[in-house]
């Protein structure tokens, strides 16, 4: 067992249910005493003829009714009363159960209690059979102190921390098998916030999924998944690889499909970044044309003395590209490298403009009527391109960090 806390063998062994290990066994006893049942008493006969008649039924919007209601959604159990069952396990006072345990060892008990607590048990103690007012019921599989501190919890919900800590395995799988939600949950919380480490994980995961114990076998995988190469260097793993290689394959396929997945969700990054880039661009343009950029602004404006550079981003990046598309002898389309870039920016941005009759852009009316002229195949890329330019700004949102301030 990879635990720091228990070392148990039959946690290890993950062929075999974890439930059947430690079954409850009755004792058969030949028992020479015969218990009387009691018989129900007879029913007298009365006379009806003056009782009078019950009352009517309370409202459902009775006062009564409500603050019954009221009172009992805030009852809660004082310590005084915890701290009394707690005594009556321990003093053992009236017991009329012995629960064998391993090495042979035996806790005292009673029956309603563990009746009602326990349905399971409850069923196991039916059928039991009684020797000298006493029955026997064993549970075996797990240590003796296990089996103590989930008797105990049954009586008060009381348990000591560091033996908590120590067999929350053992009681993990003792809640489930004989039916106690509220310890299941103790146990469950207690391995999700501070038990679960890199050697256990195995282990617990195991426990979890036999134990019906979704979210706890959810966090157990994501332990595996972020640090694989720790985990599979542990006792748990390798006992796992040779009784469970299904489970394995099933991690290292985990681990692949996240890493796919973070790949992929960088790749989006990246991808988005680069039309947030473009869209920042289309802004820039629509800035230095139709307002004038202070450091390179339109033809007929320059920049005076008193003035500072524009430290608007995007036009510090088109400041060059502008420079050189005005003053390169081939500006054509396949030509310059640098004036093809300016060329599919003035395109786009023509592309998303709405207003190409007043627009101050360069040839953005031009690139409107050219769009009549392309292959279908070509308008699908740009609207395709267009549509994710569009997606990126409204992806910023009116109050993001990011929001541009164009003066």
């Amino acid at each position: 067992m990879a635990s720091p806390y228990v070392d148990s063998p039959w946690l290890c062994a993950a062929t075999e249910s974890f439930g059947g290990c430690f079954n409850a066994q009755i004792e058969e006893v030949k028992s020479t005493n015969v218990l009387n049942v009691l018989e129900a008493p007879t029913s007298s006969v009365y006379d009806t003829r003056n009782i009078p008649k019950p009352p009517p039924y309370p409202n459902t919007t009775s006062k009564t009714t409500s603050h019954c209601k009221r009172i009992s959604a805030s009852c809660s159990v004082p310590k005084e009363t915890k701290d009394t069952w707690d005594r009556l396990f321990k003093e053992a006072y009236g017991s009329d159960v012995y629960i064998i345990t391993e090495s042979n060892s035996c806790i005292p008990a009673h029956c309603n209690v563990l009746s009602i607590v326990s349905p399971v048990l409850g069923t196991i103690l039916q059928q039991s059979k009684v020797k000298n007012g006493i029955r026997y019921i064993s549970i075996l599989g797990v240590p003796c102190e296990a089996v103590h501190v989930f008797i105990r919890f049954l009586y008060s919900s009381c348990f000591e921390e560091d033996e908590m800590k120590k067999f929350v395995l053992h009681l993990l799988v003792l809640s489930h098998s004989y039916s106690v939600p509220s310890l299941k949950r103790v146990c469950i919380d207690l391995l999700e916030q501070d038990c679960l480490t890199r050697e256990n994980v195995i282990d617990v995961l195991q426990l979890a999924r036999s134990c019906d114990a979704p979210r706890l076998s959810l966090i157990c995988v994501r332990m595996v998944v972020k640090d694989l190469k720790s985990v599979s260097s542990t006792e748990g793993w390798k006992v796992m690889r040779r009784a469970n290689p299904a489970l394995e394959q099933e991690l290292v396929e985990s681990v692949v499909e996240a890493d796919s997945r973070k790949q992929e969700r960088l790749r989006k990054i990246e991808e988005r970044k680069v039309y947030l880039q473009l869209y920042e661009a289309m802004e820039a343009l629509l800035h230095i044309c139709r307002d004038g950029c202070r450091t390179i602004g339109p033809s007929g404006k320059m920049l005076k003395g008193s003035h500072v550079a524009c430290d608007f981003p995007a036009c510090k990046g088109l400041e060059s590209l502008v420079r050189h598309f005005s003053k390169c002898k081939s500006r054509v389309p396949g030509g310059c490298i640098h004036c093809k870039r300016m060329w599919q920016l003035l395109e786009l941005h023509s592309r998303m403009c709405d207003e190409p009759d007043s627009c101050k852009v360069p040839l953005c009316r031009h690139f409107k009527e050219k769009m009549q002229q392309q292959t279908k195949k070509e308008e699908a890329k740009w609207k395709l391109l267009v549509s994710k330019v569009i997606a990126a700004k409204n992806a910023l949102g009116p109050f993001s960090a990011r929001r541009l301030d164009l003066f």
